[in-house]
């Protein structure tokens, strides 16, 4: 009985383990979204002091590449060096405008998961009526790999160079330590001259890597978990709705049960379009930012050397994930809301009251614009999107190849 307690405890999900992972990984770089709520204030005021200090060294090292970047791309010889920093810009900014979207609507994403955690169910019983389980297992699985990628990205960028020089200094007998950073930076100053110089600069690049990694990631994985959350809710409503047989309960309990499903269902819908008001505009830069990124990353593969070339086909490779794992939780929204009306349709209500059959059909007529995340210009994103952000980044990928081959 005792083992039965201990497995029943075990199993049992909290709110918190659904978004423990975003916000763990937030606070690497001094973010915590519910630090109004820390009572201690030292900490509160050191890790938004980290943060601020992290994204001031962030951002003066994208001014550097910038300006390498305006340096080279006046002159055709240098046009592939300049494009070999684009893809890092382009990275740069759609980081820094994650970030300031955040910060923006902080305080209506800690509400979202404020709401978002009063509808969580808290039983064993309903966390398995649920699929609780699942979707938590899916959704980690989704953001394991995600991040992966895309710290991969920043890692490799910004610690090839020293490894590199290392193994040529020590192990292969070279005269000299190559001293070269992984991103190209036009800076200020002599930086590779003086040792001290280049290591402090190399290690502040390194960071300025890292802080950026973790907010261009962590904003979607934060996207993930309310999807997912929602997506749970519109899946339960759907099974539970078609599951329901109303010949065996009276007119009185039907329509209890239907104006409760109501309810139930109209919160989630206030919900998915508060995630649409909260990271609607992000995701809209994001796509036009990630399709140059896709764009010039790919020309770096058909243009650089090997070694670019892994380089820029990890960078690649990360961005082209992270549009479809947002194109993809996009589409398990409209789906898993859709489904609502289909499930009403499917259900046994033909033994049932006029009234019950009216609300049913409102329920049904309700489902037919389904829940979703809508980005000016862009349509409700689902895999259309995806393909529509690739297609742009082709036409970008083509006119770049004209004028640098013609």
């Amino acid at each position: 009985m005792l083992w039965g307690k201990r497995k029943e405890k075990r199993e049992l999900r909290t709110f918190e383990d659904l978004t423990r992972f975003p916000m763990a990984f937030y606070k690497t770089i001094g973010e915590d979204l519910y630090s109004d709520r820390d009572k201690n204030l030292v900490r509160r005021y050191l890790l938004r002091f980290y943060l601020v200090m992290g994204f001031l060294n962030f951002n003066a090292y994208v001014v550097g590449e910038i300006a390498y970047f305006i340096v080279h791309i006046t002159s055709t010889t240098t046009l592939l060096e300049a494009t070999a920093v684009a893809p890092c810009i382009g990275f740069s900014f759609m980081a820094d405008f994650k970030q300031f979207g955040l910060t923006v609507n902080r305080g209506r994403l800690v509400q979202l998961l404020d709401d978002l955690k009063a509808l969580f169910p808290t039983t064993l019983e309903t966390q398995r009526a649920y699929n609780v389980s699942y979707y938590q297992r899916h959704m980690n699985q989704v953001m394991t790999l995600f991040t992966i990628l895309c710290m991969t990205y920043t890692s490799s960028f910004s610690f090839y160079p020293a490894i590199k020089a290392t193994i040529k200094y020590y192990f292969l007998g070279s005269e000299i330590f190559e001293r070269n950073y992984g991103f190209h930076i036009l800076f200020p100053y002599d930086a590779e001259t003086d040792l001290t110089v280049y290591w402090f600069s190399y290690w502040g690049l390194a960071h300025c890597a890292y802080v950026a990694g973790v907010s261009y990631v962590c904003v979607d994985l934060l996207l993930i978990t309310t999807i997912t959350q929602l997506t749970m809710h519109f899946s339960y409503m759907a099974d539970t709705l078609e599951a329901y047989d109303g010949d065996e309960h009276t007119d009185e309990e039907n329509i209890k049960y239907l104006h409760n499903l109501v309810v139930y269902h109209s919160r989630a819908l206030d919900l998915s379009e508060e995630v649409n008001s909260i990271f609607s505009f992000t995701i809209l830069w994001n796509f036009i930012a990630a399709s140059l990124v896709i764009c010039f990353a790919g020309f770096q593969i058909t243009a650089s050397n090997v070694e670019d070339i892994v380089l820029y086909f990890i960078f690649f490779s990360a961005s082209l994930v992270q549009v479809f794992v947002v194109c993809y939780y996009g589409d398990e929204m409209i789906s898993s809301s859709s489904r609502i009306g289909h499930a009403a349709f499917n259900q046994n209500w033909l033994p049932c009251s006029t009234e019950y059959k009216m609300i049913l059909k409102y329920i049904i007529m309700r489902s037919q614009k389904p829940a979703s995340i809508r980005p000016p210009t862009f349509p409700p994103i689902s895999f259309n999107t995806f393909m529509k952000v690739i297609s742009m980044s082709y036409q970008f990928f083509a006119l770049l190849r004209t004028t640098y081959y013609g």
